[in-house]
């Protein structure tokens, strides 16, 4: 058991680790290249933060732990929206949002989620036609934020010089990074497991909880740095951007591979409150065209009656 929390531990550290600097080797990949930050920050930085929950995924899904590849993916988009967004919110409110760039991923996302828990709901599975329509998604997407990013003021910060930005360099770490990556989601899954075993919690709650928390950590850390440096909606958007390809990847991928069978608990709680708590943090951005501390708090009061709910 002690070893199991040790090993546990560790892949959560490889994780965070190597998103952090994956995060920032693509980033600076794409100035060096040109690419428009609003770009970078909807595709690359929220892809990087989000590769943990894709191989946490794939790899449950190869191992045949079905509740764990689907419970991360939502229980991921619950924590990166009702604590990380929750947490950023309540401490500094986002002042001035960017509406236009939030309103058709809102509604990209809403429409993905409320299609996949109607689905999940009739089927009881995300079959491989499944995960093949998530993937088609996820290249809709890709191309609507590079069709949309001059319309979003894309190029706006892109004056910075990176004439010593060294791409072979930056791809060395990126590859590096992607080892982390694949090692700790690896010890992440499998002592998880055993924890869960060990305590008598089923996998599900271990998936929404610690899993889902630890691969959210890349997430939380950009959130925080971006808090720190005064850039609210940069935080926002990776968060929202991170939601999507939750849905887009960590479940498109494994289920095109071998199809996840649905615990009725994912499809009647998971998802539904993966709806609300998007529901609480940008339906009133929309209208006011500012965040408050009133929504941070309520979404994090959200996520404590969730994590007590799961555990009782």
């Amino acid at each position: 058991m002690l070893k199991a929390v040790v090993l546990f531990v560790i892949g959560l550290i490889l994780i965070c680790f190597g998103g952090d600097r994956l995060v920032d080797a693509a980033v600076a990949i794409a100035k060096k290249l040109g690419i428009p930050q609003i770009v970078v920050g909807a595709t690359i930085v929220s892809l990087g933060t989000t590769l943990p929950e894709v191989l946490v995924s794939t790899t449950a899904a190869f191992d045949g732990s079905a509740a764990i590849a689907a419970g991360n993916a939502f229980g991921s988009i619950i924590c990166n929206t009702a604590l990380i967004a929750g947490l950023t919110q309540t401490i500094r409110p986002t002042k001035q949002v960017e509406t236009t760039s939030l309103s058709w991923r809102g509604i990209f996302f809403f429409v993905v989620l409320i299609g996949l828990n109607v689905w999940g709901f009739m089927t009881g599975a995300f079959g491989r036609p499944t995960g093949v329509v998530l993937l088609f998604l996820f290249i809709v997407y890709a191309c609507l934020n590079v069709a949309r990013a001059s319309a979003e003021g894309g190029n706006q910060d892109d004056t910075e010089d990176t004439g010593e930005i060294s791409i072979l360099k930056q791809l060395l770490i990126l590859s590096v990074c992607a080892a982390c990556l694949f090692v700790g989601a690896k010890l992440l899954v499998d002592n998880g497991i055993i924890i869960a075993e060990a305590l008598g919690v089923p996998e599900r709650v271990i998936a929404v909880t610690f899993i889902a928390l630890g691969t959210s950590l890349p997430e939380l850390m950009t959130s925080i740095m971006s808090l720190v440096k005064g850039y609210g909606n940069v935080g926002l958007g990776n968060v929202i951007g991170a939601n999507l390809l939750n849905m887009l990847l960590v479940i498109g991928i494994p289920s095109a591979i071998a199809g996840i069978p649905l615990e009725r608990s994912t499809v009647m709680i998971d998802m539904p409150l993966s709806c609300l708590v998007m529901a609480v943090l940008i339906i009133p951005i929309l209208i006011r065209k500012k965040s408050s501390r009133v929504q941070g708090v309520a979404l994090l009061c959200i996520y404590m009656v969730y994590c007590v709910a799961s555990f009782t």
